[in-house]
């Protein structure tokens, strides 16, 4: 068992929902361990009231990232650019903020580039926090490779650099500042993560760091539903309506099931036509929570929803729409946890049979007994206990650290 003092933990995020709710348990673990947590973040969008629900301080800043329904650019070097803007923005923001209140240590999601430079500044260790895909052993010679062949990725890079050297990171650049953290945390399962095994050991993948939820609703399963079905196609790209109505011909009626609906808060129910007495439709609802009742997910493949159909053992029809649903679409197929279809063969009938085959599967509800089985013995305590052993190095180092008082880490 670790013991540290308490100490000042500052985490820098990044205002999408998609990314703040993965390490929330963690935040809540270590503030119920006694430390003083900060949180640096824009609190648009409900990131806010996330926060203030894990007992963390928020570090308010004003985000340049798109935060609504559409905006993210679709070329992936623009979608860089993107970060870094938003990171040239809020660093001068933080080093205000944290000039006289220096935390002990930094966490910091992967879009979260002010807290590792802050952290080289001051000498703080820093610790990735990813919510997704951490790099592998060849990235830099086939994923970057590919991306300097992409318009605009020299300027792109050479800005990057430009950046890093104004603010006094030497040793690192555009490839390595990024994606060769000194240390991370990787919060999805390992099934999700490309070449896993080839993965560097400064990576711990402590997989999905899921609690009760209960601040976000509950639901309830209808005490004559046989089987439930959940469809989300997540917190972003919700705007499908025509997906959704094939969904309702898919499902609507369909013997023994019961469907959770939801279709986001840009798409009006009455675009769906007549419902269905088994089909409840809702602009958002406790995903978690459904998914520990439910028998089948349809999942547009993002990372947090992929995650927690694993975590949860529930059978998934991924839909990808963009980013990195594509691959987790194939690597949860390749888990023998659900199928992949794309959107232009979501058709009714496809839909229907698909759900139909893989929950009759008795391979699929194996795989993801085993899958989640093993998930169950990481989380957000486990988290904790590296990153209090990252600042027991630190304290040690530094007995004069902020912090009083001797706290158990578990």
């Amino acid at each position: 068992m670790h013991r540290t003092r308490r100490a000042h933990i500052a985490m820098v995020g990044v205002p999408a929902v998609s990314h703040v709710l993965p390490s929330l348990e963690i935040i809540r673990e270590l503030v119920d361990r006694g430390h003083r947590v900060t949180y640096a973040n824009d609190p648009v969008d409900g990131v806010g009231e996330l926060i203030a629900s894990t007992g963390a301080e928020l570090v308010r800043f004003t985000t340049t990232l798109p935060t609504g329904d559409e905006g993210w650019p679709e070329d992936p070097v623009e979608g860089m650019d993107t970060f870094l803007d938003d990171a040239t923005n809020v660093l001068p923001v933080l080093r205000d903020s944290y000039e006289h209140d220096r935390p002990d240590l930094f966490l910091y999601d992967i879009g979260g580039y002010a807290a590792r430079v802050l952290g080289v500044n001051w000498g703080i260790p820093a610790v990735q926090l990813s919510p997704t895909h951490v790099a592998w052993a060849d990235h830099a010679d086939t994923v970057m490779e590919w991306l300097r062949s992409r318009p605009g990725a020299a300027e792109y890079f050479a800005r990057f650099d430009a950046w890093l050297a104004e603010n006094g990171v030497t040793g690192l650049d555009h490839a390595s500042f990024p994606g060769e953290p000194e240390r991370a945390l990787a919060m999805i399962p390992r099934e999700m993560q490309p070449f896993a095994d080839t993965v560097s050991d400064a990576v711990t993948f402590v997989g999905p760091c899921l609690g009760a939820r209960e601040d976000q609703g509950v639901w309830r399963r209808p005490a004559d539903a046989e089987r439930v079905l959940l469809v989300s196609m997540g917190s972003a790209m919700t705007r499908l309506p025509e997906f959704y109505r094939e969904c309702v011909r898919a499902f609507g009626d369909l013997p023994g099931w019961h469907v959770v609906l939801q279709i986001g808060r840009f798409v009006d129910p009455s675009e769906l036509g007549d419902l269905p007495g088994n089909i409840e439709t809702h602009p958002w609802v406790p995903q978690l929570d459904v998914l520990r009742q439910a028998d089948a997910f349809v999942t547009h493949a993002g990372m947090g929803g992929s995650s927690e159909g694993l975590y949860t053992a529930t059978p998934m029809i991924a839909v990808p729409q963009a980013t990195d649903g594509f691959d987790n679409a194939d690597r949860i197929q390749a888990a023998g946890a659900g199928r992949r279809i794309d959107m232009a063969d979501a058709t009714a009938e496809v839909l229907r049979s698909t759900l139909l085959e893989l929950t009759r599967d008795p391979r699929v509800a194996a795989s993801l007994a085993e899958i989640s089985a093993r998930l169950q013995g990481g989380g957000a305590a486990y988290a904790a206990d590296l990153i209090e052993a990252e600042l027991a190095g630190a304290l040690e180092a530094d007995p004069a650290a902020d912090g009083s008082g001797v706290l158990p880490s578990a």
